[in-house]
């Protein structure tokens, strides 16, 4: 489905009904990463994955965007498609860029799930660790996907994951456009969103695999710690990709957590 948000094509995936739950996705990927939570949680929520400008199906982004923008196109959609207040899920760079429509367009959040999540690079990682992803990225931006993909999947799966999986994440990958990404990048090395860690009014759980070498437990526990009344849970022997590692326990934290939203 593409939905028209403030004259740019945004493609989204929705199934179910109930209150709606947004889905954004990490960087080098789209919508369909999120295929395990529409069927599996699409009995009780309004299940709606969008695909990032200039990820997937969606139009481009400007060639400098910042955070600010990937969160007032959020918004936008939200508006679009009528939602109100949406529980708001994101992993990765989505964790991070739901920390930013907070920041921006707090009444549109009802609650806030942060899987695999940073503070933004700038934020979460030290400064020599954001310039070698961000120069390898950039330089792997100039190639094929094919020809560096693979090198990636060690860095999202703690372990084994069914084929299936992994040829969900490739597919995923070859479709990155380097026009796409590169507004991404930069925008998330340079976001550091540790001042709106304090400001988080509505209920809000962390999921993050305690295997993670991406965004690390210290990642994970110093956004624990400046949420108040966060909950974090840490999925034993899981990655960075959570939600593809781990879908069934994935969907059981996020069922939990949201029914206890108010």
């Amino acid at each position: 489905m593409i939905i028209d948000v403030r004259g740019r094509a945004i493609a989204v995936r929705r199934a179910g009904s109930g209150h709606p739950l947004l889905l954004l996705h990490g960087a080098l990927s789209d919508g369909r990463e999120w295929r395990a939570q529409l069927a599996g949680l699409c009995d009780e929520f309004d299940v709606i994955a969008w695909d990032a400008p200039g990820c997937g199906d969606s139009a481009d982004t400007p060639p400098v965007a910042g955070m600010a923008d990937y969160a007032d196109a959020v918004a936008g959609l939200v508006g679009a498609l009528g939602l109100g207040q949406v529980h708001l899920c994101g992993l990765s760079f989505g964790g991070g860029l739901a920390l930013a429509v907070y920041e921006r367009h707090p009444r549109i959040v009802r609650s806030l799930v942060l899987a695999s999540a940073y503070a933004g690079w700038r934020g979460s990682l030290p400064p020599e660790e954001i310039e070698a992803r961000r120069d390898r990225l950039l330089g792997e931006l100039a190639r094929p996907p094919a020809t560096w993909i693979d090198s990636y999947l060690p860095g999202f799966f703690a372990g084994a994951v069914p084929p299936e999986t992994l040829d969900l994440v490739r597919s995923i990958m070859l479709d990155v456009r380097a026009a796409g990404m590169r507004p991404m990048l930069d925008a998330f090395a340079a976001a550091d969103l540790r001042a709106v860690l304090p400001t988080v009014a509505v209920p809000t759980l962390l999921i993050h695999g305690d295997a993670d070498v991406r965004a690390p437990r210290p990642v994970a526990e110093a956004l624990h710690a400046g949420i108040a009344h966060s909950e974090l849970v840490l999925l034993p022997g899981v990655g960075h990709a959570c939600n593809l590692e781990a879908p069934d326990a994935f969907n059981a934290e996020l069922r939990r957590f949201l029914r206890t939203v108010p």
